[in-house]
């Protein structure tokens, strides 16, 4: 079956700009341009291109700018050592990766108890059905939305307690900090990665 005339063009698109004919910030051509260009196509099939390359992060549409192609900030990853507890001014892994100073943390934060599900349950060991306090945040950069968490704790150890109330959140030192001051040592972690495509919220 042949491919779809936007999803070559796609291709096409995201390899220009993978390859650096269009840097960070570049704009990239008209509609009736891109028309031109790749043999008289609809709007609507470009559209289609673009829209597969904004849902992939590559590039942005703004009004009176055109579309772009998306700045990509840096990724530190400081591995081990944005678990450690470090002195000084308040600081959780998030800041520290990002490099930003306590003032410029923002987050959203939403607290809801949850029963876990056979995957949850795996990994705290326990029953599933146990309750859990599911903790969801969005952090932001300078008012920017930069990553979205979503974390679990046992309700049994937390209840009644300040780690219960989203009030008392950002807290320096992140989740460790806050396991530390009900008892709870954390003697090792372990981290596992998926990824997929964003979708649409």
């Amino acid at each position: 079956m042949a491919q779809p005339e936007y999803l070559r063009i796609a291709a096409d698109l995201r390899r220009r700009i993978s390859s650096g004919d269009w840097g960070p910030g570049d704009q990239i051509p008209t509609l009736p341009a891109l028309c031109t260009e790749y043999g008289g196509v609809s709007e609507t099939t470009i559209r289609n291109a673009l829209r597969l390359l904004a849902g992939e992060g590559l590039i942005e549409t703004r009004a009176r700018a055109g579309t772009r192609v998306r700045p990509r900030p840096p990724i530190h990853r400081m591995a081990a050592d944005r678990y450690r507890t470090k002195p000084g001014a308040p600081s959780t892994p998030f800041t520290r990766d990002q490099g930003i100073g306590w003032s410029e943390y923002r987050l959203d934060k939403r607290f809801e108890r949850v029963h876990a599900d056979p995957e949850l349950a795996a990994l705290f060991e326990c029953e599933a059905g146990e309750r859990l306090l599911a903790r969801h945040f969005v952090f932001y950069d300078n008012n920017q939305p930069t990553q979205m968490s979503t974390s679990y704790v046992r309700w049994s150890d937390v209840v009644g307690t300040p780690v219960s109330d989203p009030i008392h959140e950002p807290w320096p030192g992140g989740t460790r900090a806050q396991l530390a001051t009900l008892g709870i040592r954390v003697t090792a972690i372990t981290e596992s990665f998926t990824a997929g495509m964003p979708t649409e919220l």
